[in-house]
């Protein structure tokens, strides 16, 4: 099977990598050349242009940054979809909204593209380590043809239901992931405020039943002040709103998830986007 993979970022990058090393033809596409040229050393094809990426392939990855993104590479008449060869799959990895999926699904199957939502689990140690865990949304027959090439970069795949499912429980994942961030550092600056030791509150509350089990990795950051990007804070704000949105769109209300995505979004504006999103424990420390 060839393969393309379009996005290259802390994840894609990692993802692509680990296809190469099993051995498989994999070409690539990044808006920015530079983040190709170590897997161009690894074997990988390099394409000019998305359109160019995916000429001939079976199976067409992707790991973008927010929906917008994606609309403006794979939709409409100079968009990839348009490019890719007919009954050809495309696994959108890229964290979106489940009703964005389904659009995305709409517009493949105008072009003959069969697609399934793949986003994943786990940040930059697990990409590298293909330890990613994939919540997948698409039938089991289209999901055993591109299985196969999932567990070369993840240790688990879980088939959430049809499409859309995948992007909806990885959604439930995130606003769980950033509240659970918010809810320990408020912990551990008020047990600090109460004369507790800081190392004693890191040492300790993310081992207790309690705890989130991320919070032990995230604890050292915070340790150290160092807050080196696994998970970007600006793609959890938008993860965040995309949350919000879907909510408003089910009528749903989402209290917590609203005030928490609002947290996000001053430490972005406070220029810690570009940082691990466990800098949200930096930014409330400063307030």
């Amino acid at each position: 099977m060839k393969i393309t993979f379009i996005g290259l970022g802390i994840m894609g990058s990692r993802m692509a990598a680990n296809l190469l090393k099993n051995g498989l033809e994999v070409t690539v596409y990044n808006r920015s050349m530079e983040a190709t040229k170590l897997l161009e050393k690894e074997g990988a094809k390099v394409a000019k242009t998305p359109v160019e990426a995916v000429v001939d392939s079976d199976i067409v990855f992707s790991m973008l940054s927010t929906p917008e993104v994606v609309t403006s590479i794979f939709f409409g008449k100079e968009g990839v979809l348009a490019g890719m060869k007919k009954e050809a799959i495309w696994a959108d990895c890229t964290t979106v909204n489940p009703s964005f999926s389904l659009k995305a699904a709409e517009e493949a199957k105008k072009q003959g593209i069969r697609f399934l939502d793949t986003p994943v689990a786990g940040t930059k140690p697990q990409a590298q380590n293909a330890e990613l865990v994939f919540f997948v949304g698409a039938d089991k027959e289209l999901l055993a043809e591109v299985e196969p090439y999932l567990k070369f970069m993840g240790q688990k795949i879980l088939n959430i239901g049809e499409t859309g499912k995948g992007a909806s429980f990885k959604m439930l994942v995130n606003i769980m992931l950033a509240q659970s961030m918010l809810i320990f550092s408020e912990s551990v600056l008020l047990g600090e405020k109460m004369g507790i030791d800081k190392d004693f509150l890191l040492n300790m509350l993310p081992n207790l039943v309690v705890s989130a089990p991320f919070t032990k990795f995230k604890a050292e950051m915070v340790r150290n002040n160092n807050y080196e990007v696994q998970f970007p804070l600006e793609w959890m704000q938008k993860d965040l709103h995309l949350a919000a949105v879907t909510a408003y769109e089910l009528n749903q209300p989402l209290y917590l998830t609203n005030l928490t995505k609002e947290l996000y979004a001053a430490a972005n504006n406070n220029g810690m986007g570009r940082l691990d999103f466990a800098a949200i424990h930096q930014y409330l420390e400063n307030k």
